[in-house]
């Protein structure tokens, strides 16, 4: 359960800070989102593979440096591997905003991965909070990813109708460079103590991903955004083709859809936190997602695809909200660099397979295949959710 205690002067600058930072950074990827399936078909070559791959090409190499990057931060500091990695997003996005072709976009979309800081701004979140504030501050800025994904799925079409993906891109590396302002000037500076901890071993990284307490919490942000990539492959497609909404009208559906959602995310935030029924909550969640992305892919009509659509931003938010705290509590607090780290690498893992596997089964399946395949990763995540260990501090109607 949250605390009522409020949190400190230097707590609150650090939170919002480093939710500012994570919001100007994954605004920039999530602007893509909705745009990257619908502007690449005019694209000479590009296929569904293409597109997936073009979607979910930052996924591998965000994966593939997470963890080096957060057991580095644990090593030299958080911020120096912060602006790092920002510089390195901000150069990917400019490639990618000057591309010619399917090919540039992906070789920037995979610079754009080699940012991979998702795990280490946690970390520095956690450096920088009490134990008891903890699980407020991932919330907050778990609340902020949330809130910059409601903005880039309004402003990207109105970018992308003004100056097309360059536009997009251009704008996501000038978010980039803002953010490294933020870093050297907003974000204060964590305790020396915190910054040298002990050396990480491979076997304690391998653990965490064996871990009972964090295994169902890194499978479970793998099907996220294995799912949210997958869907996109075909949702703004659909608005255009089936709900004959024009691609530049698009924020005028996303923008009340999304306020919508809030009346969903706030039971279920109740549920989870006020009356300590996490794992209710999170079925709920999980339940909710899966049927609405099978409505969305599958069609139904204009009230079928509102309803769809308000449930799976409903469910989205809320579990991306939760499941980083989750980490944090059950983490050792000489790992937790390494432990966000392993969590965003299962969380970029996901935003690639799903881009992947999920244009291969759209060109192989259809809209049946691509259900099908974003459904059953998420049937299996319900039946590990059995296996979340409760969190320290969690009331009795948690545990019982």
């Amino acid at each position: 359960m949250i605390t009522r205690n409020p949190m400190s002067r230097g707590e609150r600058r650090a939170v919002l800070s480093l939710a500012l930072l994570y919001s100007f950074r994954m605004l920039g990827l999530f602007m893509v989102l909705p745009l990257l399936a619908l502007y690449a078909t005019d694209i000479p070559g590009a296929t569904p593979m293409a597109i997936g791959l073009a979607l979910g090409a930052y996924g591998l190499t965000q994966a593939a440096l997470q963890i080096p990057l957060g057991w580095l931060s644990d090593r030299v500091g958080r911020k120096p591997v912060i602006v790092a990695g920002l510089l390195l997003f901000a150069l990917g996005s400019l490639i990618a905003a000057v591309a010619d072709s399917l090919t540039g976009i992906v070789i920037g979309r995979f610079m754009q991965g080699a940012g991979a800081i998702a795990g280490t701004v946690m970390a520095l979140a956690a450096d920088l909070t009490s134990e008891e504030q903890r699980t407020k501050a991932m919330a907050i800025i778990g609340a902020c990813i949330g809130a910059s994904f409601a903005i880039a799925l309004v402003i990207g079409p109105l970018l992308a109708a003004a100056g097309g993906l360059s536009l997009v891109f251009s704008v996501t590396a000038g978010l980039a460079l803002i953010g490294v302002a933020v870093v050297v000037f907003m974000v204060p500076k964590p305790p020396a103590a915190v910054q040298v901890p002990q050396t990480v071993q491979r076997g304690q990284v391998l653990a965490m991903f064996a871990s009972p307490a964090l295994a169902p919490i890194y499978f479970g942000v793998f099907c996220l955004h294995y799912v949210l990539m997958a869907s996109f492959l075909v949702v703004p497609a659909a608005m255009e083709a089936e709900l004959a909404i024009p691609r530049d009208a698009h924020w005028q559906v996303y923008l009340p859809v999304l306020f919508l959602s809030v009346l969903g995310l706030l039971p279920l935030m109740r549920l989870g936190e006020r009356y300590g029924r996490l794992r209710l909550a999170m079925a709920i969640a999980i339940s909710l997602l899966l049927v609405s992305v099978a409505a969305l892919v599958l069609g139904g009509g204009m009230l079928v695809y509102w309803v769809a659509l308000v449930a799976f931003f409903a469910a989205f938010n809320y579990l991306e909200a939760t499941l980083p705290s989750l980490v944090s509590k059950q983490a050792q607090p000489s790992l937790k660099g390494t432990a966000m780290g392993a969590f965003s690498t299962s969380q970029f893992l996901g935003a690639f397979f799903g881009g992947v596997a999920g244009g291969a089964a759209l060109s192989v399946g259809g809209p049946v295949g691509l259900a099908i395949a974003c459904v059953l990763p998420g049937l299996l995540w319900l039946a590990l959710l059995v296996r979340l260990e409760p969190v320290p501090g969690a009331n009795r109607a948690e545990t019982a």
